[in-house]
């Protein structure tokens, strides 16, 4: 680990560059931008003191995902990649900040993602064009749309990997359940994140109503519940067993260090899987985008 410094304006790392190394501010600020330089720039976020960027790109071996800017006098400690386990365990407390980093940057863009949807949705109706912001909201939506395609990377789904590792021995007490038993229900309160060690899992909106939806099931190595710890976020969702003898490993925020220690790839896995959903949900708002720029 070293410490590096930044002028106002530098750039600390391109959009679409490997990336073997994560970096932690120490003092100052950076922004993350989308076609920085040129036509259609997007600032996608600014981060400060104490804010990590770049894991991502360590975490999932993948290109960066944006182009890094001091936006002030910037100074950073600059981590190899290949110290990732070490630097975790000599600050465990880590683990769950960078978690919750990735968790802001699914809810935020999860808003974004929601707004163009509900655009899509008013661009159906037929008064639609002489609404206020109209407009606007389009000329936003057709950059986004055109900066989407020019970045291939950004949106080729099919390329979007996800790194995985063994889960090795589970480390924490685990509970054996029957199909049919609820997890949790959408709009509890969340306490545990799960890791699904056998069986499977399906994840449900309207349980038990004539609105059910199943969203997805999940098998061996899938996770579930994890904004509860990292957003503190109401269940959006109800996750119910759906095959006998399914093996859960319940997790709350204060298990992580432990869980770190005891078994690190499992933590990695839980950071890759924070990831990828955070690269799929970009994949979805930027269709979203291109969707909403065609004509009404």
């Amino acid at each position: 680990m070293k410490e590096i410094r930044f002028g106002k304006g530098e750039v600390v790392f391109r959009e679409g560059t490997l990336g073997n190394n994560f970096y932690q501010i120490i003092k100052g600020t950076a922004g993350a931008y989308l076609n920085y330089g040129e036509e259609g720039q997007k600032k996608l976020s600014e981060m400060t003191e104490g804010q990590y960027f770049g894991e991502m790109a360590v975490i999932e071996a993948w290109p960066r995902s944006s182009t890094i800017v001091a936006e002030s006098e910037l100074v950073v400690n600059e981590i190899p990649g290949k110290d990732f386990f070490s630097y975790f365990r000599e600050k465990p407390e880590t683990i769950l900040t960078m978690m919750k980093q990735i968790g802001e940057r699914i809810r935020n863009l999860t808003a974004e993602y929601d707004e163009v949807c509900q655009f899509i949705r008013e661009k159906q109706e037929p008064e639609a064009k002489k609404k206020e912001g109209f407009l606007a909201k389009l000329k936003k939506y057709r950059a986004i749309s055109a900066m989407a395609k020019k970045n291939s990377g950004a949106t080729a789904e099919d390329l979007l990997v996800q790194k995985t590792v063994s889960s090795g021995v589970v480390s924490l007490p685990v509970t054996l359940y029957n199909r049919g038993q609820i997890i949790f229900r959408e709009g509890d309160e969340g306490v545990y994140m799960y890791a699904v060690h056998g069986g499977a899992v399906d994840i449900f909106t309207g349980y038990g109503t004539p609105n059910e939806n199943k969203l997805a099931t999940l098998y061996s190595d899938s996770f579930f519940g994890e904004m509860a710890i990292v957003g503190k976020e109401v269940r959006s969702a109800t996750a119910v067993v759906a095959e006998n003898n399914t093996i859960l490993e319940a997790i709350r925020e204060e298990d992580l260090g432990a869980l770190f220690e005891s078994n690190p790839p499992e933590v990695e896995m839980i950071l890759a899987h924070l990831c990828n959903r955070l690269r799929k949900l970009t994949v979805s708002y930027f269709k979203a985008c291109e969707q909403a720029a065609e004509e009404a």
